[in-house]
């Protein structure tokens, strides 16, 4: 199977990095293999590549709502994507969600079967094995990444046949590409952050957070760990990270009248990413009020900060109309954050606690997050109360801190199957005054998006998953 997105990545190759020879040639076969560690730190430094997260999940969650008007004109996809529509695409192929994370793939496995054919010298070994684990953790956050949209939820006992995603750990594109199943989809996921703990360095996240070090491999896996509902697993992963590196912003540090509070370079980020897409992507108009003012923040979740929680002030900003817009996030610019940062893995750390019992642990780590976000003398740290309780608070935080992040949609589908009976919906009043509604029902089989159609009808091996 050729698949959709090849020829962009041999174009792209040729753009990427003037600096280096090989990308600046015409899209051949023969002129564009990487052979040097130069080469392959070019390709895994591509930032019109990596650092790119989907966006269909968000534009299908409940953190935010648009008018009718604004709903008419949304693209294709954003605009299907809002009701939960069986059919997202109408037809439309070349679908960056499902591209882009196959494009990183494709990066990944080409750096690592170079990286295989090479005998480093002593003097290149350190950077060889930097590549070795970045490309692992890059190929397992697009598999993770697309997993979330195109597969189902992580179910032990229905995994194994449950249809999970093309694996293609190969950089040959003209072989068949067919699904894995969801165990083999996570089997790989894991596997390959594992794999990268073993050769990323023990450093410290630097200024290039592009570059993943080891505790970003092990926030990745508190992550899907999660995701899995593995809540011992991903706790243990949480607390590695936490154990060597655990620091925190203090909100009222921030310079929260400027228009940018959050520098790229903040210390809580450990890896770089943002959501993809352009201006009609409901990352961008999401966050530039003056293009979209027709489009809000749910008003459930803005009310939902104290008075004296900087959060508040901090992620959104209120409009004359009384409704609420995004700033600017972890990534300095207008599109939303999706990479990985040291916030999420508390709320992880305490909701593994949660989960095991240990509230006072779990406590601790929330009272540790908030201290940090709310006005000074304001915040009164929770005391330990039942497990229940408990855990109803980290996850009333995890959604108010993580808002935005590209989370949201997994955390649904996760807790939906735990029993949560989340449903969704948006209301729509038309011209008419006619309120029509849309809902996504908990479970439902829209939580998994369709794989666009050019995939489809380029590979008959590739089933198509089914839709209400």
């Amino acid at each position: 199977m050729k698949f959709v997105w090849l020829l962009p990545v041999l174009a792209m190759v040729g753009n990427a990095c003037h600096k280096q020879d090989f990308l600046n040639k015409k899209p051949s076969t023969t002129l564009l293999i990487p052979t040097t560690l130069s080469d392959f730190q070019a390709l895994m430094d591509n930032i019109s590549v990596f650092g790119l997260v989907p966006t269909l999940g968000e534009a299908s969650a409940d953190n935010y709502f648009v008018s009718y008007p604004a709903w008419l004109i949304l693209p294709t996809r954003e605009h299907n994507a809002y009701i939960w529509a069986k059919d997202i695409y109408n037809g439309q192929g070349e679908q960056q969600d499902w591209n882009v994370p196959y494009q990183q793939v494709y990066y990944a496995n080409v750096v690592l079967e170079g990286l295989k054919s090479m005998k480093p010298s002593p003097d290149s070994m350190a950077q060889w094995k930097a590549l070795e684990g970045a490309a692992l953790f890059c190929r397992a956050l697009a598999f993770y990444n697309l997993a979330q949209l195109f597969a189902p939820v992580y179910d032990s006992a229905t995994a194994g046949t449950d249809l999970g995603i093309p694996l293609r750990t190969s950089s040959l594109v003209d072989t068949l590409s067919r699904r894995s199943s969801v165990q083999a989809t996570y089997e790989q996921i894991l596997n390959d952050l594992h794999n990268a703990e073993v050769y990323l360095p023990a450093d410290l996240p630097g200024k290039t957070l592009n570059r993943p070090v080891l505790i970003t491999a092990q926030a990745l896996l508190a992550r899907v760990y999660l995701s899995m509902r593995n809540y011992t697993k991903a706790r243990l992963c949480a607390d590695s990270v936490l154990q060597v590196y655990s620091t925190l912003m203090d909100y009222n540090d921030l310079p929260l009248t400027t228009p940018v509070p959050i520098s790229m370079f903040n210390p809580e980020t450990l890896y770089q990413a943002s959501f993809l897409g352009g201006p009609n992507t409901v990352a961008y108009f999401s966050s530039i009020s003056a293009n979209y003012p027709t489009t809000w923040i749910d008003t459930g979740l803005v009310r939902s900060y104290d008075s004296n929680d900087l959060r508040r002030i901090t992620f959104y900003r209120s409009r004359l109309s009384d409704t609420t817009s995004l700033r600017f996030g972890y990534t300095g610019m207008a599109y939303p954050f999706g990479g990985l940062a040291v916030d999420e893995l508390f709320l992880i750390r305490a909701e593994g606690a949660a989960q095991a019992g240990d509230v006072a642990a779990a406590i601790n780590d929330i009272n540790i997050l908030l201290r940090s976000r709310w006005r000074p003398g304001t915040f009164t740290d929770y005391t330990v109360a039942s497990v229940g309780d408990v855990l109803a608070l980290v996850r009333v935080e995890r959604r108010k801190e993580l808002a935005f992040r590209g989370l949201r949609w997994t955390d649904l589908r996760r807790l939906n199957k735990e029993g949560a009976n989340i449903t969704l919906t948006r209301v729509l009043v038309d011209s008419a005054q006619n309120a029509i509604k849309y809902t996504l029902a908990p479970n439902s089989l829209n939580y998994i998006l369709p794989i666009p159609p050019d995939v489809i009808s380029l590979n008959g091996a590739i089933l198509q998953n089914p839709r209400n």
